[in-house]
């Protein structure tokens, strides 16, 4: 056999493999990079999206990043001034929970890292997942008060007795609560003054009961907290320690930060900061059923289970649903196909419609005078973007 005959030989064995080899690639240490051309994904419906970006039609974007098929496809970034924006705004005390400090908001300490608020809540369900599969927590349906029990209830109604995990998960726990009336800024809203208390857990568990458990949504940012101390209990970590062992490491996340409380909890309804490329890593597990590089991380079931259209918020549209500190976004016509997607303040954005094993990531600070960039105007174009280069 020739020297050439072998050279010719090892080349179509290469060449042969590398489908195989790029659809068994795992992201671990890096996304692999394509054109959105290779990956069936129609350019000029994103270029004309990073246009309004650029323009500044959207308000403060900050970053947009696309991945098709295990490859990030496109990727921008937006500068602002948000020191000036904040000088714009009546004097305050400066802090991480002043949501126009610059060196808080929407940045870490002005570095990479940038805020995720309310999609910390869908990873700290991510963690509640992890636990189940662990062994460290029997399953959804497991009652929530043995776990608080180290907390003097705060009277004695029997709807607290009966509420799950479940009902914590969905936000169906019935604990009186109003974040939507004023805006986070206002001492006034309920959350607002959840994170000024020196014992967030304490605060949530000292409010009455307003429903059954199970029978209403209500947008509560004080249950994911619960779900932190649920964690606590159940493994004897807060969520970032856990997180930084069972879903960080596996997963190749190393730069984030997760703001902890006065008495020491983990920020887990929204004190997340990631890079838009780590976030995404969590999407992409979400869109292999919690299996990543030949391992489950998340229990079988759980990706089904947290993604079901199990609970109707009552907003953000007709059919949208919500499950596991997961909103479900419609698309299509007819009976409705859901993306799975996290959502939070000031237009963060993580949607996951594995149907077309894409995941996208949007990252903004609308706190000012524009509205948070709309999941009902993203995903079309992301589902136009894929369709349209078929």
């Amino acid at each position: 056999m020739t020297w050439e005959f072998r050279l010719r030989a090892l080349l179509f064995m290469l060449l042969s493999v590398t489908p195989a080899l790029a659809d068994a690639s795992w992201p671990t240490s890096g996304w692999p990079e394509s054109t959105p051309a290779e990956q069936g994904v129609n350019v000029d419906v994103l270029r004309r999206l990073d246009d309004e970006f650029a323009s500044g039609k959207h308000g403060y974007i900050d970053s947009m990043l696309v991945i098709r098929n295990g490859h990030v496809v496109y990727e921008k970034f937006y500068e602002h001034d948000y020191d000036s924006a904040f000088k714009s705004q009546p004097e305050q005390t400066r802090g991480p929970y002043n949501y126009y400090d610059p060196d808080w908001h929407p940045y870490y300490q002005r570095g990479p890292l940038h805020s995720m608020q309310s999609v910390s809540k869908s990873v700290t369900a991510t963690l509640i997942g992890i636990a189940i599969g662990d062994g460290k927590i029997s399953g959804p349906q497991a009652k929530a008060a043995p776990f608080f029990d180290d907390y003097k209830s705060a009277d004695d109604d029997p709807r607290r007795a009966a509420m799950t995990l479940h009902d914590l998960l969905t936000m169906t726990a019935g604990i009186q609560w109003d974040e939507d009336s004023y805006p986070y800024t206002d001492p006034r809203n309920t959350c607002a003054v959840m994170e000024g208390s020196d014992d967030w857990t304490g605060y949530v568990l000292s409010l009455p009961m307003a429903a059954d458990p199970g029978s209403t949504y209500l947008y509560n940012s004080g249950v994911t907290m619960l779900l932190d101390h649920v964690l606590f209990r159940a493994t004897g970590e807060h969520s970032l320690a856990y997180a930084e062992k069972r879903l960080f490491a596996p997963l190749g996340i190393k730069d984030y930060y997760w703001k902890q409380t006065p008495a020491g909890e983990t920020d887990s309804e929204g004190g997340l900061y990631l890079t838009a490329r780590d976030l995404a890593k969590i999407g992409y597990l979400y869109a292999r059923d919690g299996i990543w590089d030949g391992k489950r991380i998340l229990p079988e079931g759980w990706v089904r289970a947290a993604t079901a259209p199990l609970v109707d918020p009552g907003f953000g549209g007709d059919d949208w649903r919500y499950g596991f500190q997961w909103w479900l976004v419609p698309y299509g016509e007819g009976e409705p196909k859901y993306a799975w997607t996290g959502i939070g303040y000031g237009g963060q954005q993580l949607l996951v419609v594995p149907e077309y094993d894409l995941v996208a990531v949007f990252t903004g600070w609308n706190i000012y005078d524009t509205p948070s960039l709309d999941e009902n105007y993203t995903l079309p174009l992301m589902i136009e973007a894929v369709r349209t280069s078929e």
